[in-house]
């Protein structure tokens, strides 16, 4: 009799042992699970952005700085989309600009004069969904290049609002900001922000501190990650 009950109690107890490590090994995969959801949920909050930063840009010969591999707009534009966790499309036309610089202004000079719209290679689907725009292009004879008219005029900015930035051989924004105004007049234009070419691609970490202040003075400071 003594071992029978001896049997029955060692066997309550691997059950009861048995239960309890089921209920909390349960437990741990819920609450993991939880884990897993609100990190994914966190994740795509985080990864979505309703700030775009649009830009067109040039490499190969510019004004001032010889030949460059990356262009002066290009490189302001991709430090802004990372600093405030923007979105980031560049204006590619469909008919590239030549690498020379005197190549390149006679093209320039003639879209200007003929009041062109060269064609964009590439699109956004999803362009409603974005409620900020920043706009970067480089300064050609005094306004901004064709292609960005053109880019202009693609889109319905009603309700949206264009911060721009240019960069530029000594013409600063160049009366571009009321041009952008014109060409848009449905969106709210804020100040813009000239940068020369030259200190693009020879000072551009002592740049990062005016791009910083712009972006803070224009209320993007709740975006900003890193200053």
């Amino acid at each position: 009799m003594k071992k029978i009950l001896s049997i029955l109690s060692v066997l309550l107890l691997c059950s009861c042992g048995t239960t309890q490590v089921s209920d909390v090994t349960e437990e741990s995969v819920s609450a993991e699970e939880e884990t897993i959801t609100e990190t994914e949920e966190q994740t795509d909050e985080q990864e979505s952005s309703n700030i775009l930063v649009v830009y067109f840009s040039r490499a190969g010969e510019n004004w001032e700085v010889g030949n460059v591999e990356k262009g002066s707009t290009r490189i302001v534009a991709e430090y802004i989309a990372e600093t405030v966790g923007a979105d980031l499309f560049e204006i590619v036309p469909v008919e590239p600009y030549p690498e020379s610089y005197e190549e390149m202004l006679e093209i320039a000079s003639a879209e200007q004069n003929e009041n062109a719209r060269p064609e964009i290679l590439n699109t956004i689907d999803n362009f409603d969904e974005y409620e900020t725009i920043l706009l970067g292009y480089p300064i050609w004879y005094a306004d901004m290049p064709m292609i960005v008219y053109n880019f202009l005029e693609s889109y319905d900015f009603t309700g949206k609002t264009i911060y721009p930035f240019d960069t530029h051989g000594g013409s600063g924004l160049s009366g571009t900001v009321n041009h952008i105004k014109e060409t848009v007049p449905g969106a709210e234009v804020k100040e813009g922000l000239p940068i020369t070419g030259k200190a693009v691609q020879n000072q551009f970490e002592d740049t990062k501190s005016v791009i910083n202040e712009w972006l803070i003075n224009n209320d993007l400071m709740d975006s900003v990650k890193s200053l």
